[in-house]
């Protein structure tokens, strides 16, 4: 095994929205809930959102509507903040999305094609275009680019190829980004780097470079072990405050990382640049009774979500866990405590476990945030719940 440097490293019902971008919920009507005697909590905001087969990922656009990828009818959907339906868009074998500051979406799904007399079914990062003529909306979609692996990097192709899997995108301020991805070789001196890796895009959709990180004990080629999702800062709404920061945090899968989550910056100086592992307490007790480096934390984190807010929370889903939850991105665990409060530490606010109530997931796998309002892909449930932190509430 490689020498990694991976550092030791409530129930409330809530009224459902009205008009377009939803109406403030008023907090009159909530009664504290009876299993948990906190006062900083997320609480479930009503209706569910229902009638979904497997939902399998969940976005905020830039455009301040919620897609959800439905992978079980290979669909996009697009819905309005108050949860109500406005268009489909069927993509073969969509997972994961995300949507550009162009109001583009990114899409990864499969594209099938014939190589050498062989068909072959070859994961692809499509771009969809929103807008036709005078009319804007997933329902008007239509491919304007696409990205099938592994012929960004070579025009040449083997059979095993078509083993990679992109598992994720996201996007930079300036409309580059980043995309995982996952595969049977890990040989960090092939051709377009180990399978894998993590792969950076322009904002045209060309390949740009694979990213190698640095760390205190080396220089990895091969440092990302099966990548399942990434996060960067640039987030809605759109507004030119959008952070033009290239860091990102990413989650692995791999059995080999002890610390899953970890914060990747990108350093620039006047001898070049690199990436490097952002070194996050995890022994603070006097800031908070948990940590995202704390070793063993996660057992499959299948999804996270940087608030793009100025409010610095990292969420993550942890789908073997059947959890949420919630880090700034210094690393601690929980909440800010709310003005007033005699508390000094971080307020955990994390929850879920395996069920159908109302705070509990049953395989979920993404999460999203926009306007304080958390969005959960319950794929297990089939549903999208949404939720509110206590102190968020007017």
């Amino acid at each position: 095994m490689k020498n990694f440097l991976f550092i030791s490293i409530a129930l409330i019902f809530l009224t459902g929205c009205e008009g377009f971008f939803g109406s403030k919920t008023d907090l009159s009507f909530i009664d504290a809930p009876e299993f948990q005697n906190r006062d900083v909590a997320y609480v479930p905001i009503q209706p569910i959102i229902e009638n979904f087969l497997e939902p399998n990922d969940v976005i905020a656009g830039f455009d301040e509507l919620i897609y959800v990828v439905d992978e079980g009818t290979q669909e996009i959907i697009s819905l309005d903040q108050a949860g109500r339906e406005l268009g489909r868009y069927t993509l073969p074998g969509v997972t994961r999305i995300m949507q550009d500051r162009q109001m583009n979406i990114l899409a990864i799904g499969n594209f099938d094609t014939i190589i050498n007399d062989n068909p072959y079914t070859l994961s692809t990062i499509y771009r969809l275009k929103l807008n036709s003529g005078s009319f804007y909306g997933i329902q008007y979609a239509r491919v304007i680019n696409k990205i099938v692996h592994p012929f960004y990097f070579k025009s040449s192709f083997s059979s095993v190829d078509a083993e990679v899997q992109f598992t994720s995108v996201d996007i930079m301020g300036d409309n580059k980004f980043y995309a995982t991805r996952t595969g049977p070789r890990d040989n960090a001196n092939q051709i377009g780097g180990p399978d894998d890796g993590i792969v950076l895009f322009d904002e045209d959709d060309e390949y740009v470079s694979n990213v190698f990180v640095s760390t205190n004990v080396g220089f990895f080629r091969d440092y990302f072990k099966s990548p399942s999702c990434i996060t960067t800062q640039a987030k809605p709404r759109q507004s030119p405050s959008v952070s033009a920061s290239s860091n990102f945090f990413v989650a692995m899968l791999s059995a080999e990382v002890p610390i899953k989550v970890q914060s990747i910056q990108f350093n620039e100086t006047e001898f070049g640049s690199s990436y490097n592992v952002q070194l996050l307490s995890f022994t603070d007790t006097a800031e908070a009774n948990d940590f995202l480096y704390r070793p063993g934390r996660f057992s499959n984190p299948t999804d996270m979500w940087m608030t793009g807010d100025g409010t610095n929370y990292l969420f993550v889903i942890d789908s073997e866990k059947d959890s949420l939850y919630q880090f700034t991105t210094t690393g601690f665990e929980g909440a800010n405590p709310p003005p007033g409060s005699s508390e000094k530490k971080n307020i955990i606010a994390s929850f879920g476990g395996n069920g159908q109530g109302a705070t509990q997931f049953n395989n979920p796998t993404a999460v999203a945030y926009l306007d304080r309002i958390v969005y959960v892909a319950d794929k297990g449930n089939g549903r999208l719940l949404r939720f509110k932190l206590t102190t968020d509430f007017d």
